[in-house]
């Protein structure tokens, strides 16, 4: 008997076709504001009505691009292995991406990170068998902004064999971007059949497809590099503020990107419906990420994904906190479980704090355990045994002594999910005995234990898939002034 998945649903098949009529309508009037030259080209051939007032995309047009996107596709790690499906109801996990801070861990403040602390943590998501994929996780202090969005991934392409959740702060750093991955998958044409990253790429609420967001976007179609189109709504600031508003606002700017990608590549272009939608607070004048109410506008903005029959991404596991403590434990497993409930194909976020802004390794590490439940979770209740009881009272008589059945020592590994030493599921007296330690100091011994046991050299600077990475990003660095590369 097939094992019932647990699924989450907050739409009703009614409000998810009212939620794309007033997406498809919001393409028309008010339209939408397009600065990149090309972008309005490409609309504008296809039937798109281009003025100084936007770009009004009519429903025909956003129809045949949702026709032509992929319902599926993989991405692969280094040997050029499947990996990573986005479609269908497949659940996967990546650390989210693009801090400025790292959680120090000797002296609990948030800091500048450098190439280093990106070196450390891709490490550790290596070794974490809970994250199916690497992201470009930390912004490095210590390269120049020119080359910042190359270095950081060239980092995870050396030091990981994973997939990559990646993305640039410029749409000039997407080609070196690629040229990367090529140099990486061996040419274009192994990057097109066998692609190992995806690119965020993030529309401006309300409506806006920015310069830069629109001309990567047209590049990685081109190139044949997925993109997963990562709207940024906040619900009463730059959206609607009711939840159904904002996640139609979201599906308005999923569906421009998906009709510009797929205009400009020659043949499908694979997409993602993603998101990082979040309310704001009207309190404090943040955007929480950790707030119920965000997980509930991702799950939501995948639902309206899923119906088209998209592959989806939210960024959900994410905490407002500012260090690792309670408030990080209820924030960070409540979105990671929600999300892996909606069945969201790829969930950003694990290990950050400070909505978004900070990274610690801690926290990636408590947050692989919070992912081991809730794919526990996921896999539901099964059906091992003839006889779901009986059988085995036969065996044991009332007293019911089940510690020495065969069938307990042969079923509990399957049954039950056996944490690391994260989770303390000893008595008071063993917790004192280990010198009474919480979370945070097993979290920090558990990064330890990782990094000193699981070493990942560094390429060979003679290897061939090196010496094409480099033949990239070394005369970038040179022209950046670079003479040294950080933590190479």
């Amino acid at each position: 008997m097939t094992p019932v998945r647990p699924r989450l649903t907050l739409l009703e098949p009614a409000l998810i076709e009212r939620i794309l009529e007033e997406a498809l309508a919001l393409l028309e009037r008010p339209g939408v504001r397009v600065e990149s030259a090309e972008a309005r080209r490409l609309l504008q051939a296809a039937g798109a009505s281009v003025d100084a007032r936007g770009t009004r995309i009519p429903e025909s047009l956003v129809r045949d691009a949702l026709a032509q996107a992929p319902h599926e596709f993989f991405l692969h790690d280094r040997s050029g292995t499947a990996r990573v499906r986005y479609g269908g109801d497949s659940v996967q996990f990546d650390p989210g991406s693009s801090c400025v801070h790292l959680l120090d861990d000797e002296t609990g403040r948030h800091r500048e990170a450098v190439s280093r602390d990106l070196v450390r943590l891709v490490r550790l998501c290596e070794a974490l068998p809970q994250y199916d994929a690497q992201s470009t996780a930390l912004v490095c202090a210590d390269v120049p902004k020119e080359i910042g969005d190359v270095y950081r991934l060239l980092l995870v392409l050396r030091h990981s064999d994973k997939p990559v959740v990646t993305g640039a702060f410029t749409a000039d750093a997407v080609p070196p971007m690629v040229a990367l991955l090529e140099a990486d998958a061996g040419g274009h044409i192994a990057l097109r059949q066998r692609p190992r990253a995806v690119f965020d790429v993030c529309p401006s609420a309300p409506l806006h497809w920015t310069q830069f967001a629109a001309d990567g976007l047209i590049r990685l179609a081109r190139a044949g590099v997925p993109a997963e189109i990562v709207p940024v709504p906040l619900a009463g600031a730059t959206a609607p503020p009711t939840l159904a508003g904002a996640v139609a606002l979201h599906a308005a700017e999923c569906l421009a990107g998906i009709a510009i990608a797929q205009l400009a590549a020659e043949g499908p272009a694979p997409v993602v419906w993603g998101g990082a939608p979040a309310i704001f607070d009207m309190r404090t004048g943040t955007a929480p990420m950790g707030a119920v109410e965000t997980a509930m506008l991702d799950v939501a903005c995948a639902e309206v994904g899923k119906h088209l029959g998209l592959p989806t991404h939210g960024y959900l596991g994410g905490s407002d906190a500012k260090v690792l403590d309670a408030q990080a434990g209820i924030e960070s497993a409540q979105g990671l479980l929600l999300g892996a409930l909606g069945g969201i194909n790829m969930i950003s976020g694990a290990g950050m704090l400070d909505f978004l802004a900070c990274h610690s390794l801690e926290k990636l590490v408590v947050d692989a355990e919070a992912i081991a439940s809730a794919r526990r979770l996921l896999d539901g209740v099964s059906v091992r045994t003839d006889s779901l009881a009986v059988a085995m009272f036969e065996k044991t008589g009332p007293a019911g002594e089940f510690l020495k059945l065969p069938e307990t020592r042969r079923l509990f590994r399957l049954e039950q999910h056996l944490p690391s030493n994260v989770i303390d599921r000893g008595s008071v007296r063993a917790w004192e005995d280990s010198g009474r330690r919480g979370v945070v100091a097993r979290a920090r011994a558990r990064v330890a234990e990782i990094l000193d046991g699981h070493p990942f050299p560094p390429p060979r600077p003679d290897d061939e898939r090196e010496r094409a990475r480099m033949a990239v990003v070394g005369p970038l660095a040179a022209r950046a002034g670079l003479d040294r590369l950080p933590a190479a």
